[in-house]
């Protein structure tokens, strides 16, 4: 790990210099999403669609607020698709995660969805185009859960235009059946960016989200564990401006975020909280840097990544309070479609407790492999 106070000291400044020009909250997903939609040029044609993830994401942590690991394996997630209409695709698949090291597969879970298309409007129902894909930010919505909570089953609705987005969502965690010892867990929310201004490459909008977990029910027999009902939102600004083909854009995205604990029983540290999030950027052929800031005051997140929360969930320190968080990180990514279908993701994140800065540098570095293609099986005749 890094000790040289003078890099420390570098990366402070590199971090106000960009935080106080451009930002992007960060960096482009596109290359890690699967998304299956109704195409009418397709009707009645059945494709095997092929996603394969492979990952490597070390965290060379030694702070209070996230355990230091690594992550290193595969997942697959191979579906069959029917174009049943030119509204309307069917899929049903698996997917399948191996982390290496560790005997047997990891995670193996069936995929089914009912995908309705409609002009700007998309219904799922089933397996949803979950994770990511959402677009939170990631005090509330941890990238790491790409690797180890990729699946989400349950409804959405998706609506995409030129200048309004919209994912709302809801899905079911754990199901019980009566007289069982666990509580039912629901998850859902939204996610909007409304388009302000676009002009001379200039792009000005509005971004929402929300998040909502409830844990309860009444067939249970924990009757001694109270209702629990938690809350993320945020809201924010941001500015893009298109530069040339050497310097993509550079961006600014930043925003305000929230908790709230509206159990009927408060049993958490904090009953509510915030966080600031501001973020710099540039993306380039080179890759892309991106310099983040995050001020936390009594912030606990449903999802997101345990760094920027305010209560510890480490394993040796897991319940210990820090009030406020003030965290700067300066974040590196190349990303490049080797060959058609294969894309390379390089990732390199340090960053510095402004609270503990006695601790050395630390950072998490990742190395991401995607293959993802879409194969014509047959088309089916139907009689007349």
């Amino acid at each position: 790990m890094f000790t040289n106070a003078g890099l420390q000291k570098t990366l402070l400044f590199i971090s106000f210099i960009f935080t106080s020009y451009v930002a992007s909250a960060q960096f482009n997903q596109s290359a890690l999403e699967n998304r299956i939609r109704p195409d009418s040029s397709l009707t009645n044609e059945v494709h095997f669609n092929f996603y394969n993830f492979n990952y490597v994401r070390n965290y060379e942590y030694t702070n209070d607020f996230h355990d230091g690991y690594t992550l290193y394996g595969t997942q697959l997630q191979p579906q069959i698709v029917y174009y049943a209409h030119p509204n309307l695709a069917i899929t049903a698949g698996a997917f399948i995660r191996k982390d290496f090291g560790r005997n047997g597969i990891t995670d193996a879970k069936p995929l089914f969805s009912l995908k309705y298309h409609k002009r700007n409007l998309t219904l799922v129902f089933g397996s949803l185009e979950g994770g990511i894909q959402h677009k939170y930010i990631e005090p509330i919505y941890n990238f790491e859960r790409t690797i180890t909570n990729p699946i989400e089953y349950g409804t959405q609705l998706l609506v995409e235009r030129k200048k309004f987005n919209l994912d709302a969502w809801i899905a079911w965690q754990k199901m019980i059946e009566k007289g069982e010892a666990a509580k039912e867990e629901i998850v859902g929310g939204l996610s909007t960016e409304t388009t302000i201004a676009e002009n001379n490459g200039w792009k000005f909008s509005f971004p929402a989200q929300f998040l909502a977990f409830h844990q309860g029910g009444q067939i249970d027999v924990l009757k001694d564990i109270a209702i629990s009902t938690v809350l993320n939102g945020a809201a924010g600004l941001k500015l893009h401006k298109e530069i040339n083909a050497n310097i993509k854009q550079v961006y600014t995205d930043n925003y305000i975020a929230v908790y709230k604990d509206l159990s009927p029983d408060k049993r958490r540290a904090y009953e509510g909280g915030f966080g600031l999030w501001l973020n710099a950027g540039v993306e380039s052929k080179w890759g892309s840097l991106v310099a983040s800031y995050w001020k936390g005051n009594n912030f606990i997140s449903i999802k997101g990544m345990p760094l920027y929360e305010s209560v510890s969930s480490n394993l040796y320190t897991n319940g210990l309070k820090q009030s406020g968080r003030n965290i700067v990180s300066l974040r590196y990514a190349y990303q490049k479609e080797l060959i058609p279908h294969l894309y390379l993701d390089v990732r390199f994140e340090p960053h510095i407790d402004l609270d503990h800065t006695d601790k050395q540098l630390q950072f998490n570095h990742s190395f991401f492999l995607t293959y993802k293609q879409d194969f014509r099986l047959f088309k089916v005749k139907k009689s007349n």
